[in-house]
């Protein structure tokens, strides 16, 4: 309180642009990281609403999906599939699904993106796996969309 009421007292002048009067907030900024995750954020939408058509919103049709999943007995399976065949293979049903990225890094350059972080999946929020996802995101018109998609899957070490 003391070093506000100096500050204060010295004139000191806030270094914040002031609120254009009628609008009641400030303006928006999406800085271009947010603009790449806004695809990603629907995909997980997408995927807890168990809709594989608003999957297919958000990619390109040519890309596709890579698991590779550590079973625990320390083999790997690689699995790819297109974006339909992935959106087909989401089906209704009462389970809650979501996905939680914990530590998105996000990398851009010109018209691409990447986005690498590691993930928990949770079904009824219970941890079920975990891993490492890592999307390549292509601008087309001034859009982001998920080229690829590509993830390790395993069951132990995962945190909730």
């Amino acid at each position: 309180m003391i070093l506000l009421s100096l500050l204060l007292a010295a004139g000191q002048i806030t270094p914040v642009q002031p609120i254009v009067r009628g609008t009641g907030l400030p303006p928006a900024a999406m800085t271009e990281e947010a603009g790449v995750m806004v695809p990603i954020d629907a995909l997980f939408a997408a995927l807890a609403a168990r809709d594989g058509q608003a999957i297919l919103a958000q990619v390109r049709s040519d890309g596709g999906a890579t698991a590779v999943e550590e079973k625990p007995d320390g083999t790997r399976l690689v699995r790819r599939t297109s974006w339909p065949e992935f959106a087909a293979s989401i089906k209704p049903g009462p389970e809650r699904y979501a996905e939680r990225l914990t530590d998105p890094a996000v990398d851009i350059d010109g018209d691409i993106a990447m986005v690498w972080s590691p993930y928990v999946f949770t079904i009824d929020g219970k941890v079920a796996h975990c891993g490492t996802d890592h999307f390549d995101m292509v601008r087309e018109a001034g859009r982001w969309k998920i080229a690829n998609l590509t993830w390790s899957k395993r069951t132990t070490g995962c945190a909730n």
